[in-house]
């Protein structure tokens, strides 16, 4: 028996529409904060045996050295992020961090602002060039479906669905996360939000490439009914594979340490939002698309 999903394509469409809007009004309300990767900074992080003083007073204590961002891990320890600072500058941090307390120095990394601005032209040009494959490869995939919908018309739907839903909706998480608690784009992000897009797309893919399937044996009576069986016999492989890829990476994030903690979230938000994405939207989206050019 199959499942009427298209039934319910409009609370699809305004659940994700109001998804889309919070992203969207976060990102342009609080903004993003670049981490030392881009912006060229040093970060300290260490750990305390026993107490440690709260982020407040950690602050409080390094204020000379400007503006300064202090952050707790579950590990009983601080990450602080600064200005560039030389090495008497990075002994005399570690030696107020520990005045009264027992700590020990887990990493010291530092990035001049040349790099940093470096890093982020390249990271610019790598998500470019990202989604230009990614349409050419829909494109080609696809070149030999010609109706109801042309090739290039997947390739732009699968393009929407990546930037406007699963790219936003993570980016969006993490505007609410730097503004209140002061959480960085760094570069395992951007390396987990380019592994998103991949992830989106494969499974958008892994639909629409059942749908072609079902238009060359004309496995249905209209292209409405073609999609929705096309829908039915990809939901399980759907499901099993976001659950499966998503019980890894909720283990990176518990267990990983800190340094991979924000990198497993963008993944799970990222791929929780394409899964959902690549189901309960690009079908429907198709069929609209095909209804409205009809009209």
């Amino acid at each position: 028996m199959q499942v009427r999903y298209l039934k319910y394509k409009n609370i699809y469409f305004v659940f994700s529409g109001i998804l889309v809007a919070a992203s969207i009004y976060a990102i342009l309300s609080f903004g993003l904060k670049p981490g030392i990767d881009f912006t060229g900074g040093s970060i300290l992080e260490v750990s305390y045996e026993g107490a440690r003083p709260t982020v407040a007073d950690a602050r409080a204590s390094l204020s000379e050295f400007g503006e300064v961002s202090v952050q707790p891990t579950d590990q009983n320890g601080l990450i602080i992020r600064m200005e560039e600072i030389d090495e008497a500058t990075h002994q005399r941090v570690l030696k107020i961090l520990g005045d009264g307390y027992k700590t020990q120095e887990q990493r010291f990394e530092s990035i001049g602002p040349v790099i940093g601005k470096e890093l982020k032209e390249k990271t610019n040009l790598v998500i470019f060039l990202a989604l230009a494959a990614i349409v050419l490869y829909v494109a080609l995939a696809f070149r030999r479906v010609q109706r109801p919908v042309s090739a290039w018309q997947y390739g732009f739907i699968v393009l929407i669905l990546a930037i406007l839903h699963d790219l936003l909706i993570p980016i969006g998480v993490f505007a609410v996360l730097g503004k209140y608690w002061g959480v960085q784009i760094t570069i395992p992000v951007i390396t987990a939000l380019l592994a998103v897009l991949g992830y989106s797309v494969n499974d958008t893919v892994v639909v629409f490439d059942r749908i072609r399937e079902n238009l060359m044996k004309r496995a249905g009576t209209t292209f409405e009914g073609l999609v929705e069986a096309s829908m039915n016999q990809t939901m399980a492989r759907c499901v099993n594979t976001a659950f499966t890829t998503l019980l890894a990476l909720l283990a990176i994030y518990f267990f990983g340490g800190e340094t991979l903690r924000y990198f497993s979230l963008a993944l799970i938000v990222g791929i929780a939002a394409g899964t959902y994405s690549s189901f309960f939207l690009a079908g429907p989206i198709l069929v609209s698309w095909m209804k409205w050019r009809h009209r």
